[in-house]
Order: C-alpha cells, then sequence, then structure tokens
C-alpha cells in the first residue's frame, strides 16, 4: 500500500479535507477503512450493491455473512429498522453511541443488497470522534472487521492495510483503537431479546436497563447457523468497525472483525457507531466480529 493511500486523521485541522476525501471514495464505490470504538472497520456505501460485495471479497467471506451497519445519529434507526421494541431503545439511548450492535427487522422498503440477511439488520453506532463525522456525512454505511477473515482484527492502521492492502481505496489513521473486544450483539428479532455475543457490554449492564436480559431471565434457544463476524451481522469496526457473524462492530458480530448496520437515506437515516459487530468496529443484516466471534444470520461487525 501507498503512502497515497494513508491519510492521517489525529490532526482536528487537517481532518475535514481527508473526511471529505473519504465521502468521495464511498459514493463512487470505493472501500474506506476507518476507525471505531472497538477496532478499525472496512466501509462501503450501503446502498451500493457493488461496493459491498468488494467489501466482503475484499475480507474473503461471502454472502452468507453479511455486514453490518453503522449510523452516526439515533435518529437513523427509525429510518433503517421496523418493529423496534420498547426496551431496545431504552438500550440505544443509554449505551449509543458505543459498543452495542442490535439486530432488528430491517425496513422492508430499504432498496439495498447486504447480503443473506433474512429481512434483518445489525446497527450500531460507534463512539469514535472520526468514525461519527464520517457516518454524519455519508449516512449508514456497510462496515465489517478491518481484516481477513479469520485473521486478528486490526487495532492500528497499518494493521489493517497489511492485511487488506490494494483492495481498499482510502486509509483513514486514527491511531491506536482501544481493542479487539467486539460489541455485545443483542438479537431483538424474535419474541424476547437475547443476547447473541456478549462483548465490551456485559448482561449485566444490559439487563440494568432491559431486565430481560440479566443472565437468569436469559432462555437457551438453538444456535443460530453460524457467521463469523460481528457487523448485520457483523461490529465495525465491531462494534464494530469495526465489531462478525453477521459481520460484526465497527456494528455487528466479526471474525476478528470489529465490532464499532443507504448511502444516503430519510430524512431520519441523516446523521447517525457503531458495525449490523462485532468484531469489528463492532461495526444491517450482517454483524461481523472477530476471528472468534460469530454471529446470528447476517452479522459480523467492527
Amino acid at each position: 500500500m501507498s503512502d497515497e493511500q494513508m491519510r492521517d486523521c489525529s490532526d482536528a485541522g487537517t481532518r475535514p479535507g481527508h473526511l471529505d476525501e473519504a465521502v468521495k471514495t464511498l459514493a463512487t464505490g470505493g472501500l474506506v477503512v476507518f476507525p471505531t470504538d472497538t477496532v478499525y472497520g472496512i466501509a462501503a456505501d450501503a446502498f451500493t450493491p457493488k461496493a459491498v460485495t468488494a467489501l466482503l471479497n475484499a475480507k474473503g467471506r461471502g454472502r452468507q455473512m453479511p455486514p453490518p451497519v453503522l449510523i452516526g445519529d439515533l435518529r437513523t434507526l427509525d429510518g433503517l429498522a421496523t418493529e423496534i421494541p420498547q426496551p431496545v431503545r431504552d438500550l440505544v439511548a443509554e449505551f449509543w453511541p458505543g459498543p452495542l450492535t442490535v439486530i432488528l427487522t430491517a425496513q422492508p422498503s430499504l432498496h439495498w443488497d447486504l447480503g443473506e440477511t433474512h429481512g434483518t439488520v445489525a446497527l450500531r453506532m460507534p463512539d469514535n470522534e472520526i468514525a461519527l463525522e464520517l457516518l454524519r456525512r455519508t449516512g449508514p454505511l456497510a462496515v465489517s472487521s478491518a481484516n481477513k477473515t479469520g485473521q486478528d482484527a486490526a487495532v492500528t492502521c497499518a494493521d489493517a492495510a497489511e492485511q487488506l492492502k490494494r483492495a481498499v481505496r482510502l486509509y483513514l489513521d486514527g491511531g491506536a483503537t482501544p481493542g479487539a473486544v467486539p460489541s455485545t450483539i443483542v438479537d431483538a428479532t424474535g419474541p424476547r431479546l437475547r443476547i447473541v455475543r456478549e462483548g465490551v457490554l456485559t448482561a449485566e449492564e444490559l439487563g440494568s436497563i432491559a431486565p430481560e436480559l440479566l443472565p437468569e431471565n436469559q432462555v437457551e434457544e438453538p444456535a443460530d447457523e453460524p457467521t463469523d463476524d460481528e457487523p448485520a451481522h457483523e461490529e465495525p469496526a465491531d462494534d464494530e468497525a469495526a465489531d462478525g457473524e453477521r459481520d460484526d462492530d465497527a456494528g455487528g458480530p466479526q471474525d476478528g472483525d470489529a465490532d464499532l448496520p443507504d448511502a444516503e437515506t430519510p430524512e431520519a437515516d441523516e446523521p447517525d457507531p457503531e458495525e449490523h459487530d462485532s468484531e469489528s468496529t463492532e461495526t444491517a443484516a450482517g454483524t461481523d466480529q472477530a476471528s472468534a466471534d460469530e454471529t446470528p444470520r447476517g452479522s459480523t461487525e467492527p
């Protein structure tokens, strides 16, 4: 990877110009790597199918592991998901931006193709200044952890570049991220909430807001078909980026990916970690997370 692809975003004074370049890159179908509150995430315009396919190819994963979607504003939630339970609203009000990825039923009117999501989307709002500034300019992004499937999640931009090389058009370097612990993933598509993967946030912390998530109130259910990220379902940069089962973080599960969830979405989707990651930078219907992370149908995240 050449220096021309790397941008130092640690200086708030020069960052706006680098973010402008990232916005243009994503708008033309290119891939961008950026930091999340978990690990680094690799991002694509969620509403450009070819870009999402390029993201999956860069990671070496198939459509059965869709990436999560990261957003930059809480108001975007209702533009991307429907049938949102009140406990989920309480959880995101408390923990967003942060390492929480939520799998929800996707709005049926959305024109996107994140992979085999089964009508769901893994969403996260990452707690990282660079990620949020970018997401508020672009709208929702499909984000998975910035690493090859099966490899360690990237906690520095150099780590991500070493694995993804020229498959990514632009790298935004924000320094080292907190670490490879992905976002926690909660599935809200069933009759009751359940924790799919426990990451940065514990069941006790979530249960303090939504009691049904306390360990003693969780009901054992058959395991979902494995995916390797946090994410939708992987976290973006899980979280993440991002956090992968769906594909994680920097928004849903990840395989070493970050737990960090439309190109432009309806007004409600504008400003949006965090992602559908988990290992995501902890970064839609997919969550992609750390290599060991597995996410429910459609989730990988940073």
